[in-house]
């Protein structure tokens, strides 16, 4: 009987383990950079929003933070009512660099990295000074305050 429950609980544990899988990663690997980021933009001029492009890799740890802290609450309620997101892997520094560098070389300075483009995909700002490699240790209120900064005034 002991030995029937035993296996019982395995089997559970292994059909919860199954069930759950693995946490889904912010950054889809095998996705062509360019194609997201146009259907992006397209989806930008038809809602009037800009396009929050943001770099990043799944092994960096400030990456998955700043995915998380845009995910849920007021942040993320912010970021969608403004903006259309694209999200650019750029692998361990060696994938999708050519659009970081056409968006003001955003990623320079490490990641996770944003920039802004226009609707009509104007390139307006981008993160220069590594304002999120700390993600882990910001808040929702740091987060959007660099955000702010992006669109507050033109690129130079």
């Amino acid at each position: 009987m002991q030995r029937r429950l035993a296996l019982s609980a395995l089997a559970l544990l292994a059909a919860g383990i199954t069930a759950c899988g693995p946490k889904p990663k912010p950054y889809d690997e095998q996705a062509d950079a360019r194609a997201d980021l146009n259907k992006a933009l397209q989806q930008a001029r038809l809602q009037g929003k800009k396009v929050l492009v943001v770099f990043g890799a799944n092994w960096c740890a400030d990456c998955q933070a700043l995915a998380k802290l845009m995910a849920v609450g007021s942040l993320a309620e912010h970021v969608a009512q403004r903006y259309v997101v694209s999200k650019v892997d750029v692998g361990n520094f060696n994938k999708n660099l050519e659009l970081s560098q056409q968006m003001g070389d955003a990623t320079k300075k490490g990641i996770p990295a944003l920039a802004v483009l226009g609707s009509d995909g104007g390139f307006l700002r981008a993160t220069q000074a590594g304002e999120l490699a700390n993600a882990r240790a910001l808040g929702e209120a740091q987060v959007l305050a660099v955000l702010d900064t992006l669109v507050a005034a033109p690129a130079k």
